[in-house]
């Protein structure tokens, strides 16, 4: 069975056949979803899937895009809903500098913010890093945000950063991307990061592989990262699924067992 580690099934891009879909993917091998919140509304939608799928889980966040929204009204929202059974991390959280708005000094701000929710509520963290890798990492370091633990969702850096990334225990989200040709760096990457630090993802409906570049993502591509992840480390499709699988449930510990 494969466990999907970063999901947004409450994206409008799954309105039309959201259900039908979730429940499917037990058919298809995969048997576990973690819904990562992007925004106060995106963590909301999060709480009603949960409620309603059991094999559905979440994480409650702020994306660094979104956070020109949060205030500490925000965060003690959020820190409520930590104590949730089912909430397993902080999430997703990070900078990210592709966009110039918020701010860089906004997102640090939310970024720090959040960390210490993670640790205030002994949760794992879903890092968010684009085009940001050393003001992520230093701020990190600076917070030490080993001590919390979490992953680096889609990781996109080089073999070197993830070095210092497994000096802090982290783990590293790996998607679609892994699939395109052009991903020379990530591929190097993955093929440096121990099998048991990796977490497979898709961040659904967004970055399908290949063969479905371009299209929705959902979960049901989840075999392609796997056998491209396989690949690279010249092991069974199925040897990366289980392992993957067991690392994500060595994280989230609050994720029931299959």
């Amino acid at each position: 069975m494969i466990f999907e580690s970063h999901a947004h099934y409450d994206d409008e891009a799954f309105d039309e056949d959201r259900e039908s879909l979730l429940i499917s993917l037990a058919g298809h091998g995969i048997d576990r979803v973690i819904n990562v919140g992007a925004s106060l509304a995106g963590c909301r939608a999060t709480l009603e899937l949960m409620e309603k799928y059991p094999f559905v889980y979440g994480a409650m966040g702020v994306h660094p895009g979104e956070t020109e929204e949060l205030s500490e009204t925000g965060i003690a929202w959020l820190r409520e809903q930590c104590s949730r059974d089912k909430v397993v991390a902080v999430g997703e959280i990070g900078l990210d500098y592709y966009w110039k708005e918020p701010e860089e000094a906004v997102q640090k701000r939310w970024f720090e913010r959040q960390l210490e929710l993670a640790r205030e509520v002994a949760l794992p963290v879903i890092i968010h890093s684009r085009d940001a890798a050393k003001d992520t990492l230093d701020m990190m370091q600076a917070l030490h945000a080993e001590e919390m633990g979490g992953v680096v969702h889609c990781y996109s850096y080089t073999k070197e950063l993830a070095r210092e990334y497994l000096n802090m225990d982290f783990y590293f989200g790996i998607g679609g991307v892994i699939t395109f040709k052009n991903a020379k760096k990530l591929k190097e990457a993955v093929d440096y990061i121990p099998l048991e630090k990796i977490l497979l993802e898709t961040d659904s409906p967004y970055l399908a592989p290949e063969p479905n570049r371009g299209k929705r993502n959902s979960s049901l591509n989840l075999p392609y990262i796997a056998q491209a992840v396989a690949e690279l480390k010249g092991v069974s499709r199925e040897e990366v699924e289980e392992a993957t699988s067991r690392n994500a449930e060595r994280l989230f510990s609050k994720v029931h067992a299959s």
